[in-house]
């Protein structure tokens, strides 16, 4: 014969059975009642909602009825879900979710015993922690494809594959960035502690896109305009700083800065640079870390860069010829004449003064010091190349001889 236990067990579950269309309903006026943002939610949202407390009831009762052969049963509840609801619900609203019903649950089966209460709370105690799990995996999930998206988007940037998805991409990111941007190129260190890394990014009031590329690390920078943050005052700090603030976070060797866009979509230039500069930042025997993609433009003109020649051209050789032919040819015999003041003069039958005068000229017009040994060789690549694209400098070829026959 039965015992009296499993008779009293049988009976309990076939109340509970019967109650839970019930118990599912005062669930749903109570959450309406004690949670404003179910209230605020459209009703397929509640609907959704309002199935994953009725999978809850049901998943209990069949739990109640035998806990060891279904022993993660509760973690099926959340599969009456929709995909889209653990988007728009938040754990911390899940649980308010699973409080609520447990207390409704409670209320209702008052009475019947000290078992059922403390089977109602280990239950719910596997539901939480199911919860919990489930917006943990959703959670690894979503970090795993941003991270896909993001190696994506800084691959597009680096190749210059821009294509019409690019700013929707970005968007999905959460960037944020509206102002000036940069890319720093540098190694990626053997323990890459890419938390830490947007941390200090975040500290310094910018946003960032990191690529891993290998041994290769890639940071797209990118600085909002007008962010207010008056307990911050590094948020105004120029990118070559930023970059010396985030320099920890490469390994060893060279780090090169591209030169800054006014916005994220040109990032392709300021990539094209610095990574021109990194694949030659080795020739510079005392280059700086982080340098500066611009800095090493005789190195990149040399390695056949075209944008470096283009920019040696345009911001330092026409610059000079549209202001002054003397200023052209005094640079030339300076840096000829072994950066000497008076051999420069004797050169060109003019006073030590007239040189030094006009060596400031040029600083003035293009920004540069012929003075420094390493701007002088930056002045002295951009004449040899402006020289060579000029027609009044070009040679024109030899004509061959014929040799009788």
């Amino acid at each position: 014969m039965p015992s009296t236990a499993s008779m009293d067990k049988e009976e309990t579950l076939a109340w509970l059975r019967r109650i839970s269309g019930d118990i599912a309903t005062v669930t749903i006026k109570r959450l309406e009642d004690t949670l404003p943002w179910y209230a605020e939610m459209p009703p397929a949202r509640r609907s959704a909602v309002g199935l994953v407390a009725q999978a809850g009831i049901t998943s209990f009762i069949q739990w109640y009825d035998d806990p060891e052969s279904t022993p993660w049963i509760a973690s099926d509840i959340f599969a009456a879900a929709p995909r889209e609801l653990l988007r728009s619900v938040s754990l911390q609203q899940t649980l308010q979710l699973i409080r609520v019903t447990v207390e409704v649950t409670e209320e209702r089966v008052a009475g019947k015993g000290e078992h059922l209460r403390e089977a109602i709370l280990l239950y719910s105690r596997e539901v939480a922690f199911a919860a919990a799990d489930v917006y943990a995996r959703a959670a690894e999930a979503r970090g795993l494809w941003d991270a896909r998206l993001e190696a994506l988007v800084v691959d597009s940037i680096l190749t210059g594959e821009a294509d019409e998805e690019l700013p929707s991409r970005i968007a999905a990111l959460g960037w944020h960035g509206h102002g000036e941007v940069a890319v720093l190129v540098g190694t990626t260190p053997p323990h890459f502690d890419v938390d830490q890394l947007r941390r200090t990014a975040r500290k310094l009031g910018v946003d960032v896109l990191i690529g891993v590329q290998g041994s290769r690390l890639v940071l797209v920078l990118g600085r909002a305009e007008g962010a207010a943050r008056t307990d911050e005052p590094a948020v105004d700090l120029a990118f070559v700083e930023i970059a010396k603030r985030l320099e920890p976070g490469f390994g060893t060797g060279y780090l090169v800065l591209g030169p800054t866009v006014p916005a994220l979509v040109d990032a392709g230039q300021s990539a094209r640079a610095a990574l021109a500069g990194f694949a030659v930042a080795r020739a510079w025997r005392h280059a700086p870390r982080p340098v500066e993609a611009d800095d090493l433009l005789p190195e990149r003109a040399l390695a056949g860069d075209p944008l470096a020649k283009q920019t040696l051209v345009e911001r330092i050789y026409r610059p000079l010829q549209a202001h002054s032919a003397d200023l052209v040819a005094t640079l030339w015999a300076y840096l000829d004449n072994g950066r000497s003041l008076e051999a420069t003069a004797r050169e060109l039958f003019v006073h030590p003064n007239t040189v030094r005068y006009r060596l400031k000229r040029v600083s003035e017009v293009i920004g540069w010091d012929a003075t420094g040994p390493r701007e002088a060789l930056i002045l002295q690549t951009a004449l040899v190349l402006g020289s060579i694209g000029t027609d009044a400098t070009r040679r024109r070829p030899s004509t061959l001889r014929r040799t009788p026959a």
